[in-house]
């Protein structure tokens, strides 16, 4: 049975040296489309891509609508059926344009991996982002243990994650000299931090209480103080696995080192919800309840600007659009806010955030058509 086709690999390797380094796509953007067209292969037997015609577009959508998932056993969700649809059209569309496939591959013919439009509607719709609340992340944390330095860590790293906002990848490649106590901030260096899109910008704490606070200074201040850590050190390190006194492998504390990747992060936060009797949530989750904080917190544009800033976006309107949804409960308070007859004029605050978010608009738009 085939399992690869050698013209296909070499051509795969030269789109995604295109998607990296043209497109500036990260590794795993890179990996989604490889796994995309991993799928269409393995369905036509590696047949050569110079041999694609759209009516091997048809019969793959149909194909991959029936598929299920290994974990739930269900069928692919409409939006994982989109976004590989998508990749694969993007990819064909690439190839129709480079020599020795232009003659044979017709770039109108990638058209037919698109989903119905029904399907399209249903698989890109807007969906409220689950976040928890500041009262269940304040539960978990209360909740965790601190007997050993390694549950010190996990409930400063959770503690942090609340602070800061910061993304699983830049926790993990935190330095000690990136967290600045007395100013109250943790500098994104992306010179050795791991920042979406390798930005760099400082965060400073958000004001989600003083029990947070301490937390994460007397974690910060244990490494320093007391391990006698540097500034290059990790401010959470990797747990160190040795042999023990019954002769096998267990964990013996902290190693001074950085996680390789966010994945154990992500373990602690599990396990730390499912102790404290509460669904899973996870790091990134965070930033969604942070930017429902600063919905209620911030009073002016400028305000929510420079919350907005703090969790890396350059534009308030990311804010708005990609964690910003107003959630169904407080729809509901403020329509029914907005029935209760009101004995003064509006705040102008509100007007002045309406012209604001209006002109981020307009700004938008004019970017988009430069």
């Amino acid at each position: 049975m085939t399992t690869h086709n050698a013209n296909n690999e070499r051509i795969k390797r030269k789109y995604f040296a295109y998607l990296k380094e043209a497109k500036r796509h990260s590794e795993p953007t890179v990996d989604a489309v490889a796994k995309a067209l991993n799928r269409f292969e393995v369905y036509g037997k590696h047949r050569d891509f110079k041999a694609f015609h759209f009516e091997q577009a048809v019969a793959f959508k149909k194909y991959l609508a029936e598929q299920k998932a290994k974990l739930s056993g269900e069928k692919l969700s409409k939006a994982t059926l989109h976004a590989t649809l998508n990749q694969l059209k993007q990819f064909f569309q690439w190839l129709s344009r480079e020599t020795g496939y232009k003659s044979r591959i017709q770039y109108s013919d990638a058209e037919y991996f698109n989903l119905s439009e029904k399907d399209t509607r249903i698989a890109t719709a807007k969906r409220e982002q689950r976040s928890p609340t500041l009262q269940q992340i304040k539960h978990v944390i209360a909740s965790m243990p601190t007997n050993t330095e390694i549950e010190r860590r996990n409930r400063a790293l959770i503690a942090f994650t609340l602070l800061t906002g910061a993304r699983d990848s830049a926790i993990a490649s935190a330095k000690l000299k990136h967290i600045d106590l007395l100013a109250g901030c943790f500098f994104q260096d992306a010179r050795d931090v791991d920042t979406k899109f390798s930005k760099t910008f400082t965060t400073f704490f958000f004001p989600v209480g003083d029990e947070i606070l301490e937390i994460v200074g007397d974690w910060v201040r244990y490494l320093r103080d007391e391990l006698i850590w540097g500034n290059d050190d990790p401010v959470f390190p990797a747990t160190r696995i040795a042999v023990g006194a019954s002769k096998q492998f267990e964990v013996v504390g902290l190693d001074n080192k950085h996680w390789s990747n966010a994945t154990p992060i992500r373990t602690i936060f599990r396990d730390a919800f499912v102790s404290a009797e509460l669904d899973y949530f996870n790091p990134h989750s965070f930033r969604n309840t942070l930017v429902r904080l600063g919905e209620t917190t911030c009073n002016t544009p400028e305000a929510f600007k420079a919350w907005s800033q703090n969790l890396g976006h350059e534009k308030v309107m990311t804010t708005f659009l990609n964690y910003g949804e107003v959630s169904y409960q407080r729809q509901g308070e403020i329509i029914k806010e907005l029935a209760t007859p009101q004995s003064v004029n509006p705040s102008t605050n509100v007007s002045e955030l309406a012209k604001a978010i209006a002109q981020e608009m307009r700004n938008n738009e004019l970017v988009m058509r430069a």
